[in-house]
């Protein structure tokens, strides 16, 4: 008789974990949206180069971690070079990115413990950071308060999602046979001398189980 009440707190607590700590854009109606311009307005609107300062908070099979993660990132040459540590300055781990590789140099054993952490991690730093506007061959589909992109990516597709006001980047899905592998959702954009970087971030990586949720503090150029 007591396994209703057991379920129901078990689904409480991951409505819980799958909270949203930002606020979602309004809609606002699509229908006299040219999605060409939404692509290249978005394009133009995206910096190249920056340095950004994180929080981070990771959740995975029912426990948090959380840092603050220093990046800096260029988006023509395809690097990316992290560094987080913890709220007592302890180094957490330190990943290198290139279009060519991701080098791990430096992780706590409770990252490595089980498996490549550094590819992993590597992989989903990419998502947030490249290839965040979809090309001008992607399939488009207009809906009532968003413009959908759909592209083959590798083996998959790439959903790219705009909405909002300000018909920005809002949802990035990429599907293999038919199911989400993995989605990064932007929120709260903030605009520094003309361009736009997300104020929240939550990724979603289906095929290993965890989220990450980043959240903006400053922004250098």
């Amino acid at each position: 008789m007591k396994r209703p009440a057991v379920v129901l707190c078990l689904l409480a607590l991951m409505i819980g974990c799958e909270g949203i700590p930002f606020k979602k854009s309004l809609d606002e109606s699509y229908s006299s949206v040219d999605p060409s311009m939404v692509r290249e307005r978005f394009q133009a609107s995206i910096p190249e180069r920056f340095l950004l300062l994180n929080t981070l908070v990771f959740e995975y099979n029912w426990k948090t971690f959380s840092g603050i993660g220093f990046v800096d990132v260029d988006t023509a040459e395809r690097t990316c070079n992290l560094v987080s540590i913890n709220q007592m300055g302890v180094k957490l781990f330190e990943l290198s990115i290139d279009k060519d590789s991701i080098n791990t140099l430096f992780a706590l054993p409770e990252f490595t413990a089980k498996g490549n952490f550094g590819k992993m991690a590597g992989e989903d730093i990419k998502r947030v950071y490249f290839d965040l506007v979809p090309s001008k061959e992607a399939e488009i589909n207009r809906k009532k308060f968003s413009v959908i992109f759909r592209q083959q990516e590798g083996e998959g597709i790439a959903e790219y999602v705009f909405s909002g006001p300000d018909q920005y980047l809002t949802e990035k899905t990429y599907y293999e046979k038919g199911g989400p592998v993995w989605r990064v959702s932007f929120y709260e954009y903030l605009n520094r001398d003309g361009k736009i970087y997300p104020g929240g971030t939550i990724l979603k990586n289906y095929l290993y189980g965890y989220r990450l949720i980043i959240r903006l503090k400053e922004v250098s150029d």
